[in-house]
């Protein structure tokens, strides 16, 4: 072939090639927007600036996540701006800086998913997306609490965040791969570094047997004999000697007594394990409420931001009382949240799954109106649940789960547990309806697996939140359950509920599958656990 006719075909056929693979990019990326909750907000950012062209999907998932990164750090100056402003009255200013809190923990889960580059990162955006969802409805939430108006948020810099966030979590999940030999050794990877750390519940238990002195790092006695008389004094200590991601697992222990404080452990406090001497002898206690001036966020007797903490062996209560309507015992925002054998006592709004990865053993929780609520990735193995006597003409509701998109991996999952009738209920069960559950927002998805459902749970099953609220939506789901309330002949004919029938269908939403399949930090803790159905 002669040279000089052979370059013109070359080019000819590299730039056919170049063509076939920008018009193969050009229909990923496009076929990804189709899929988000707001196509054209999505296909807006083909072109993000004069300098810089989205060319695949890649380039998609970055750019929507940095605008959205830009739009959350704009609210963030205006919240700071409208908190030192002095016309604020004392509860508008209690809203405001809930949202400070909230819209920087955002701006960080954000930044968390900029930098995620493996699939088993992506896997972990989903969860700080879905995080970054729940915040900025808490936010708004903080202001309903009061009555206040939520108008701020109909309006530059906060219009059009939700669409952003939702739309950033959609192309996210887009990204997920299906490579299992990537996501087990991750896996693999992850469990070898949480195995460095060198304290798990069997220490506990030796303890509890026996005479052997509890082994921890700080010591938290009432009476004196430890390092600190508060949890939050001994906290505090420890806020101060760490810095950095990758510390080991510090040891509080918790004497038995009972600590009449607020506790918060926040972002910064990770890997904090807290062990008491047991249900009803290791007791912390509070009582703010929404009736007295806190939203429900800033209701919690404690509050955990920092990662993976664990609790062992304590009772967290909010002694406000029923009339005083929302006021929270526990709110967990921690990623690879453990509780075990722990106890939850409140009336409404008792445990505030609020976000991230949670996983719940063997522990009791009591309550009346929406106790376990939340948008968390949360599952509860082997727990008691005991619904209390409410106030006059109340509606008893166990769970309210928040989820907002279809795209969050969020939901409460119940199994292995018993619901029934707590001490009080149980004389006049009769005068009051108990329910399973109700959709507190419009994708709320509930799951219960093998668990005994008592008499007091009514027929119906489900409750709604308003009219037809989320009722097609929804996810509301139960699988082999037994006891008088489990029979599901006059459950609700919603079309988002189900009656699973297979065991595949159900095994979605077992540990060894809705967390991604990594169990790891479960197992690091050394807390028992059931991976399947």
């Amino acid at each position: 072939m002669d040279t000089h006719t052979s370059l013109p075909l070359l080019r000819f056929l590299l730039l056919f090639v170049l063509n076939q693979i920008m018009t193969t990019t050009i229909a990923n990326y496009t076929s990804i927007c189709t899929l988000t909750p707001y196509p054209n907000l999505c296909n807006s950012l083909t072109t993000i600036s004069q300098q810089t062209l989205v060319k695949n999907v890649v380039d998609l998932h970055a750019a929507s996540l940095r605008v959205t990164l830009a739009r959350v750090q704009e609210a963030r100056s205006h919240i700071a701006t409208k908190i030192k402003r002095s016309l604020l009255n004392k509860l508008e200013r209690t809203a405001w800086i809930d949202c400070s809190e909230l819209y920087e923990d955002t701006i960080h889960h954000l930044n968390r998913s900029i930098g995620a580059t493996s699939t088993i990162d992506f896997h972990d955006a989903q969860t700080w997306l879905s995080a970054a969802i729940a915040n900025q409805e808490t936010c708004e939430n903080g202001f309903r609490d009061f009555n206040l108006s939520v108008d701020h948020f109909r309006s530059s810099p906060f219009v059009g965040l939700t669409k952003f966030l939702s739309n950033s979590l959609a192309i996210s999940k887009a990204r997920v791969a299906d490579n299992s030999d990537e996501i087990i050794g991750t896996n693999q990877r992850r469990k070898r570094r949480n195995h460095r750390r060198r304290y798990d519940f069997r220490d506990w238990a030796v303890a509890q047997s026996s005479d052997a002195p509890m082994k921890a790092d700080i010591v938290v006695a009432r009476d004196g004999t430890g390092d600190y008389m508060s949890i939050s004094e001994a906290l505090k200590s420890i806020s101060k000697g760490r810095k950095g991601e990758g510390m080991e697992r510090i040891v509080i222990y918790v004497k038995k007594g009972v600590y009449m404080e607020n506790v918060e452990v926040k972002r910064s406090m990770k890997n904090i394990m807290m062990i008491g001497d047991g249900i009803d002898r290791t007791v912390v206690v509070a009582s703010k409420s929404v009736q007295d001036g806190f939203t429900t966020f800033r209701s919690a007797t404690v509050g955990v931001s920092g990662d993976g903490f664990v609790a062992i062996g304590m009772t967290f209560r909010n002694a406000a009382g029923a009339e005083k309507h929302q006021a929270v015992a526990l709110r967990s925002s921690s990623d690879h949240s453990i509780f075990y054998k722990c106890s939850f006592e409140g009336y409404q709004d008792t445990l505030y799954v609020h976000s991230q990865r949670q996983f719940y053993r063997d522990c009791d929780i009591y309550g009346t109106v929406d106790f376990i609520f939340g948008d968390a990735a949360s599952i509860f193995q082997n727990c008691n649940i005991y619904i209390r006597k409410p106030l006059p003409h109340q509606t008893n509701t166990v769970t309210a789960q928040g989820r907002k998109s279809p795209n969050e991996n969020t939901g409460i999952v119940i199994q292995n547990s018993v619901i029934t009738a707590a001490s009080d209920l149980i004389p006049v069960q009769r005068l009051y309806s108990s329910y399973l559950g109700r959709p507190w927002k419009k994708y709320s998805r509930t799951v219960l697996i093998k668990c005994r459902i008592d008499g007091v749970v009514d027929p119906a099953g489900w409750s709604p939140w308003s009219g037809d609220f989320g009722l097609s939506t929804l996810y509301y789901a139960e699988y082999m359950n037994v006891g008088i309330g489990a029979r599901t002949e006059a459950r609700v004919n919603w079309p988002g509920f189900h009656v699973i029938g297979r065991a595949g269908e159900a095994g979605m939403f077992a540990v060894g599958n809705f967390y991604s399949g990594d169990q790891s930090w479960i197992a690091a803790a050394g807390v028992p656990f059931t991976a399947g159905v």
